[in-house]
């Protein structure tokens, strides 16, 4: 018998309830005063992390009638990629490791949302063609950020790039407990921004001609959409670096398993399906292949299949 959203929703609870107990105790040793704070650090961290990615790429997918899109289609990853590099390139690879964390984590989240906000604020008007335009042109800035890296890259000398290199994977371990505490505060102030506008986001998934003829401001709803979207991505891929294609996982996932187009469960049901990913491949990473490898390198090989078999199925919208 199918299980309805609710009961699939439970179900994806308990799952990430057991993937946390699991990372917090498989294989652990010495003393729990110690081993419990360290791993619940990292627990916490992969829950709003993956909270962000998960609502960030729902609803980007929402307002742009797209299922094969992610934030990270507007640049974002490539942005942070040349701010590392320009760092690195500046000031050396051992100069850039003894940067005050906290000080490079505000120079991050702040370029990135300056970044969006003069593109949202130069592009979108209103109208469903400014949309894809900004989607375009988003693309276009990528590439260009992308280039401008490669160039320095190949400036730079062996050593530092190495170090660069480190920078330009998603993380997970040693993350600083006062940004932790920012970007959880953050991330926690944009999902009650959500929660209240729930009901405008399923009307917005009915394109943009049925949102106006049911009363809603569409040019003021999607451009704080948006915005929350340029927060969430900012705030996760300056805590942790870019992880490009785990959105694209965990919402089409999402999309499958509930079968409902309400906001109101895909949400849910995204964010429990980012934390079972994170924090159980971290399990299997560290249990099975002895940080053999790193996690966000198995998410962008599993990510990307799955991104070319919805191209190839043609489901995207």
């Amino acid at each position: 018998m199918a299980l309805t959203p609710r009961q699939v929703l439970v179900l994806l609870a308990v799952l990430a309830l057991i993937a946390a107990v699991a990372y917090m105790t498989v294989g652990a040793k010495g003393s729990w005063s110690f081993v419990l704070p360290f791993r619940g650090t990292k627990v916490w961290a992969m829950t709003v992390v993956g909270c962000a990615i998960a609502i960030s790429t729902v609803l980007f997918q929402t307002i742009s009638a797209n299922r094969i899109l992610t934030p990270s289609i507007m640049g974002f990853d490539a942005l942070y990629a040349l701010i590392q590099t320009t760092l690195v390139f500046v000031l050396g690879g051992l100069a850039y490791a003894t940067v005050d964390p906290q000080l490079r984590f505000v120079v991050e989240v702040a370029a990135m949302v300056l970044f969006s906000g003069l593109l949202f604020r130069s592009l979108f008007s209103g109208a469903a063609k400014s949309l894809y335009l900004l989607v375009l042109v988003g693309i276009v800035f990528g590439v260009f950020f992308r280039s401008l890296s490669g160039l320095m890259q190949r400036l730079i000398n062996p050593n530092d790039f190495a170090i660069l290199q480190d920078a330009l994977f998603a993380r997970f371990s040693a993350i600083d407990p006062t940004l932790l505490v920012v970007s959880t505060i953050t991330v926690a102030l944009v999902c009650l921004w959500v929660v209240r506008m729930l009901p405008v986001l399923d009307v917005l998934a009915l394109g943009r001609e049925h949102a106006v003829n049911l009363g809603v401001d569409h040019k003021r709803a999607v451009s704080e959409i948006l915005v929350m979207v340029a927060i969430l991505v900012s705030v996760s891929t300056a805590l942790v670096g870019p992880v490009t294609f785990f959105g694209l996982l965990v919402s089409n996932l999402a999309y499958l398993i509930i079968r409902s187009h309400r906001n109101a469960l895909i949400l849910p049901a995204a964010i429990l399906l980012s934390v079972i990913c994170l924090i159980g491949g971290q399990v299997v990473l560290e249990r099975v292949f002895g940080f053999d490898t790193a996690l966000s390198i198995i998410i962008e090989f599993v990510g990307g299949l799955v991104f070319i078999a919805i191209l190839l199925k043609g489901k995207g919208r």
